[in-house]
């Protein structure tokens, strides 16, 4: 079971888009799919066509909250309890939704606090192909969490020259996970999103292939900028069903086959 983290401290790159489109991709090659919603904002549930994800309880916030240490003697909520099977997609989500926000202070006495969402996946290990993990834009305790759970990291990058520099301090973070909390990590590549049909956003692209080259992998596919992608979640579909031959529908299934080939 591959587990790969979608982070990238920067909001708007992509993360909540990519993970619900890359997993609605790799289904429909016959894949299973767990999504796992780790921002308070709700969004890939929203994605996923859930309207009102404030409403939903239980969430991974109260997953991870039984779990803590400092929660012993509760009930514990699995993840089995809170699974959501999304047809449209055809995958299976873990919601969040603002409760998400209180985790930070509520469990900062947990023991072994950086190693909880690992501790949560554990039953599930063998029950997916793959298991995805939408990131805050953040480099706080969530994302933390989500680089000690996972096996690889997929980096999205939008297009724009300023968002290559922000990278390096994720880089560094992920170094620091790498060497203190999960000596198996390792980045499955930066994705490149947005990209749209400018001098400004090619000169970004291989930008990004030259300054990396040999040092971090960038994936072959990269993501045009569509407005048709910010439409397909009003009908809670992906970019797959709602415009199949677009090219970015196209692109999504690339990526698939690049992570398939990578496992």
């Amino acid at each position: 079971m591959d587990v790969i983290a979608l982070a990238n401290q920067k909001g708007g790159v992509g993360k909540t888009t990519t993970s619900a489109t890359l997993g609605a991709a790799l289904a429909q090659k016959g894949k299973r799919v767990l999504l796992v919603d780790l921002d308070q904002q709700g969004n890939l549930g929203i994605s996923a066509g859930i309207a009102e994800p404030d409403e939903i309880e239980p969430t991974i916030y109260n997953v991870l909250a039984t779990h803590a240490s400092t929660y012993q003697g509760q009930t514990r909520v699995t993840l089995a309890d809170i699974l959501l099977h999304i047809d449209s997609l055809g995958v299976d989500l873990i919601p969040a939704n603002i409760d998400l926000a209180a985790v930070d202070l509520e469990l900062i006495n947990a023991m072994n606090r950086e190693y909880l969402l690992r501790r949560v996946l554990e039953p599930i290990k063998g029950k997916y192909d793959y298991v995805l993990l939408d990131c805050p834009p953040s480099l706080g305790f969530m994302v933390v969490n989500a680089l000690a759970a996972a096996n690889k990291v997929i980096i999205p990058l939008q297009a724009q020259y300023l968002a290559t520099r922000g990278v390096r301090q994720l880089l560094r973070t992920i170094s620091v996970a790498q060497q203190e909390l999960n000596p198996g990590l390792k980045i499955e590549g930066i994705l490149l999103t947005m990209v749209a049909p400018t001098t400004h956003s090619k000169e970004v692209v291989s930008l990004t292939r030259s300054k990396f080259d040999g040092k971090v992998p960038v994936f072959d596919s990269v993501i045009k900028t569509s407005v048709r992608v910010q439409e397909a979640p009003i009908g809670g579909q992906s970019i797959l069903t709602y415009e199949p031959k677009s090219d970015v529908a196209q692109a999504y299934l690339k990526l698939a086959d690049e992570v398939i080939s990578n496992a």
